[in-house]
């Protein structure tokens, strides 16, 4: 699946401590912070690395080694100066994606301006959503449509540009049902299995979770 990334959750509430927890059973370093110790408490049995502090703190930021990480979440949608602050800090560090959580679409125009590399608003996408697809490199999206059945728009992999279905076998190698094939704005439900594929072109499939891991 590629280098292993790492990751900041800051805010531990239903969002985040939901981004946390799936990073973090995915096998992700994941560090989580939260300002209330006792939600830190709480969430310690599912998030191993969880801190409690003010992350509005520059210093506090510096201190955790969130300069290091790939990834910042900030899930502090009720506090817009808190995760302004959060955003700037981490910006400033080089963490080099920054994604935050915002209570609506204003809001969510400020915090583009200040830094954020991503805005989710939650009415729009769940926390454990965003957490596989950030898990799950090359995965563009990914819809849960049961516990054991997923639909997942996949980028074609670089071993795989110029082979057609037939010699991939991703069926029988990966358990995965090809519903469709997309190229710009073409979306194609008759497949040609002879047909090559090309590293522009995504593949809508259906398939277990548990097999992602599987895809090398």
């Amino acid at each position: 699946m590629g280098t292993k990334r790492s990751y900041a959750v800051f805010g531990l509430g239903r969002f985040g401590r939901a981004v946390a927890g799936e990073l973090a059973a995915g096998g992700a370093e994941v560090i989580a912070v939260d300002i209330n110790e006792d939600i830190v408490n709480d969430a310690i049995g599912d998030i191993p690395y969880c801190k409690c502090a003010d992350i509005t703190n520059p210093e506090v930021i510096r201190r955790l080694g969130i300069a290091n990480v790939d990834v910042a979440v900030i899930a502090m949608a009720s506090s817009l100066e808190s995760s302004i602050m959060a955003t700037m800090f981490c910006k400033e560090i080089g963490v080099k994606t920054v994604i935050v959580k915002c209570a609506n679409e204003t809001n969510g125009k400020i915090l583009s301006k200040v830094g954020a590399d991503r805005v989710i608003l939650p009415e729009r996408e769940s926390g454990i959503r965003m957490a596989k697809n950030l898990l799950s490199s090359g995965f563009v999206d990914i819809v849960e449509l049961s516990r054991d059945v997923s639909m997942i728009e996949l980028e074609v992999r670089p071993e795989w540009d110029g082979k057609n279905l037939i010699e991939l076998n991703l069926r029988k190698k990966y358990s995965l049902n090809i519903v469709a094939i997309m190229e710009g704005d073409s979306v194609t439900v008759n497949i040609d299995p002879e047909k090559p594929l090309r590293s522009s072109m995504r593949l809508i499939v259906i398939a277990n979770p548990a097999r992602l891991k599987n895809i090398k």
